[in-house]
């Protein structure tokens, strides 16, 4: 198993899907997990109790990771449960909101996508990193849209998502001399929430049917990808954005 003993980590967007996943997953390895949500109180509650049932050790943390201030303390509540590091960031927190094609969306709700999937993913990491310490790793999270370009009314989505494969690489570059690696995975049909909101079953099973591995994937399994990426399994690596969509799109 991944060794992520006493290291403490910051999940966004956790209380759900592949973020809960995400949390539990390294808490299992050993981390001390801050397990973020925006509203969904219950739903952070649950995955604390699986954690520290489980043995290890998880606080909860409203946040909404748009909002500057609320970074700044979701990163001074994390420091002050588990201690002046942090050493593992996990930037899930993101969505669509809806399908939108160009001739229905406005500046508005553009830049709303924006801010939920790239600038949340700027706060947090420019809040976190001062407390980083060398060896820390950053896990964004990207998507096969920001590859392909997404599915139909998936512009906004796929754009930002695009913004945090750059971004991720542009980190790279500027934190590697200090230790820190970033990194990001672009997932494709996971069976999470989000797809049960935006894609419809007939279009989920036609994709499974397409995928070589000819099924969706699960959040369990793109969680022990991240805990591998945040380990020293994966010293060497930075920069990169791996795909996890069972080969319905080769990089």
């Amino acid at each position: 198993m991944t060794d992520l003993t006493n290291k403490v980590a910051i999940v966004t967007g956790a209380s759900r899907d592949i973020g809960a996943a995400v949390a539990v997953e390294l808490a299992k390895c050993g981390a001390k997990v801050a397990v973020n949500y925006r509203s969904d109180e219950s739903a952070a509650d649950a995955v604390v109790d699986a954690i520290r049932q489980a043995g290890g050790e998880a606080v909860k943390v409203r946040a909404d990771v748009t909002v500057a201030d609320d970074v700044e303390r979701l990163v001074a509540e994390t420091r002050e449960a588990f201690g002046n590091a942090v050493d593992i960031v996990v930037n899930v927190a993101g969505g669509m909101v809806e399908r939108r094609p160009l001739d229905a969306m406005d500046e508005a709700f553009f830049n709303h996508v924006m801010q939920l999937n790239a600038t949340s993913a700027f706060l947090v990491t420019k809040a976190a990193v001062p407390h980083m310490p060398e060896g820390s790793a950053i896990v964004n999270f990207a998507s096969q849209a920001g590859r392909d370009g997404g599915g139909p009314g998936a512009c906004a989505y796929a754009t930002s998502k695009g913004a945090v494969m750059t971004f991720t690489r542009a980190m790279a570059k500027e934190l590697g001399p200090k230790g820190i690696r970033v990194n990001a995975l672009c997932p494709g049909m996971i069976a999470t929430t989000f797809h049960d909101t935006f894609t419809k079953d007939e279009v989920r099973k036609n994709v499974a049917a397409a995928t070589p591995l000819r099924r969706q994937g699960n959040s369990e399994e793109v969680a022990t990808t991240v805990a591998w990426l945040a380990s020293e399994e994966a010293a060497f690596v930075t920069g990169a954005n791996i795909d996890i969509n069972g080969g319905t799109f080769f990089s």
